[in-house]
C-alpha cells in the first residue's frame, strides 16, 4: 500500500473520530460495502497506517491532577549513553510522551503525576537519578485548551487533488 486514496482517508478519519465503530457502521459511514471495507482497514494495519487501537482516559478522573513538561538536559549527547537514558525514559509509567527537541535541552517530557508533592518526589527520586541527566525545567499545564491525538488528514486529499490538476485531471 503505498498511496492512500479517498476511502482509506476516510476510514483513518473515521477510526481517529470512533475507534469502536463496527465494520458494517464504518463501510456505511465512508460509503463501501462491509468486506471491501474490512480488507482495506487490515491493508491500512499491516501497512502500519493504524498503529492499534486505545481507549482515551480522562487522567483528572483516574486522580492524576498534574501535567508537567519537563525538558531534559543530558550532560552528554553520545550514542550510547543517549540510548542508555531513552530506555530508561521508556520504561517510567508516569512519562506519557518524550520527544528530542532542537534548541535548549535534549528532551521534552509530558509527566503525569497526582497532584506537585507526588511529582516532586517523582522528579527528585526518578528523573534527576536517570543515567546521565544534567538538569530538568518543568512547566506545569495549568488548563486544557486542546487535547486529543487525531492527526489532520485534509492534506492527503489537498495533495492528490493538487496532483490530479497538475495532470489535467479534476
Amino acid at each position: 500500500m503505498e498511496t492512500l486514496d479517498k476511502f482509506d482517508i476516510a476510514i483513518l478519519q473515521e477510526l481517529q473520530n470512533n475507534g469502536r465503530l463496527t465494520n458494517a457502521e464504518l463501510a456505511q459511514r465512508v460509503g463501501l460495502s462491509a468486506a471491501p471495507c474490512w480488507r482495506r482497514v487490515r491493508a491500512l494495519e499491516e501497512a502500519g497506517f493504524i498503529r492499534g487501537y486505545r481507549a482515551e482516559i480522562d487522567r483528572e478522573k483516574i486522580g492524576l491532577g498534574v501535567l508537567a513538561f519537563v525538558r531534559l538536559d543530558a550532560d552528554r549527547n553520545s550514542g550510547d549513553v543517549t540510548r542508555g537514558l531513552e530506555n530508561a525514559i521508556r520504561r517510567i509509567p508516569e512519562v506519557v510522551s518524550c520527544h528530542y527537541i532542537s534548541g535548549s535541552g535534549t528532551f521534552e517530557l509530558q509527566v503525569v503525576s497526582r497532584d506537585l508533592n507526588h511529582f516532586s518526589q517523582f522528579a527528585r527520586e526518578v528523573l534527576l537519578n536517570l543515567p546521565n541527566v544534567k538538569d530538568l525545567h518543568t512547566s506545569f499545564s495549568l488548563g486544557e485548551v486542546k487535547s486529543g491525538s487525531a492527526l489532520p488528514l485534509h492534506h492527503l486529499s489537498a495533495t492528490k487533488s493538487m496532483a490530479s490538476a497538475k495532470i489535467g485531471f479534476t
